[in-house]
């Protein structure tokens, strides 16, 4: 998937400025898909020359003039082309932690053991953003339809991710370290984060 086409999505759903993508980013995508603000901003102007999105000036008050993006006919297209095409496979653990702990054996293993520590809490705490985001911008999940549904079933798909790797890192420091201090508290133990 290109920025390009997360872009579209989330000017499907509301058209908004730079800096509005941007934050949406921060506070939603950003979880599943990472750019910075230069990089919305320079992909928002390519977008444009490609004819996918449109921009009008919007004044305001004692600021200058924001640009709003919506998406055109073109981008409409694209973004349908793009859904209906096969994409990468998925499910692949990539990452220098899983190398690292391969490795652990001709290194420090309490260093390594510090890092799996370390990535295990920053990924609880993922959980935690996302359940409370679940509960601010879901309530009641069974009654949702279209594009909040669509959400709803992404951020789910968050939460178990994030669920699975903490388990793993769990898992790691169990195997490996049993002089490593455990979670916590139990209440945020990956396995009390599951649904019965």
């Amino acid at each position: 998937m290109a920025l390009e086409h997360a872009l579209l999505v989330s000017l499907t759903e509301r058209a908004g400025s730079g800096y509005e993508l941007a934050r949406r980013f921060d506070k939603s995508i950003g979880y599943f898909w990472s750019a910075t603000h230069q990089q919305i901003y320079r992909v928002l102007k390519r977008m444009e020359e490609q004819g996918w999105v449109s921009s009008e000036a919007v004044a305001q008050a004692g600021r200058p003039d924001k640009k709003v993006y919506t998406v055109s006919e073109s981008g409409r297209v694209e973004l349908a082309r793009w859904i209906a095409e096969p994409g990468e496979e998925t499910g692949i653990l990539r990452t220098e932690l899983g190398v690292k702990v391969r490795a652990a054996a001709h290194g420090d293993l309490d260093a390594v053991l510090a890092e799996v520590a370390r990535h295990r809490d920053r990924h609880l705490e993922r959980i935690d953003v996302y359940r409370r985001i679940e509960k601010r911008d879901f309530p009641a999940p069974h009654d949702l339809t279209g594009t909040a549904l669509h959400q709803y079933l992404v951020l789910r798909g968050g939460i178990h991710v994030e669920i699975a790797f903490t388990e793993w890192c769990q898992e790691i420091l169990d195997t490996l370290g049993p002089t490593t201090a455990p979670m916590d508290a139990p209440a945020r133990h990956p396995h009390s984060a599951t649904e019965g």
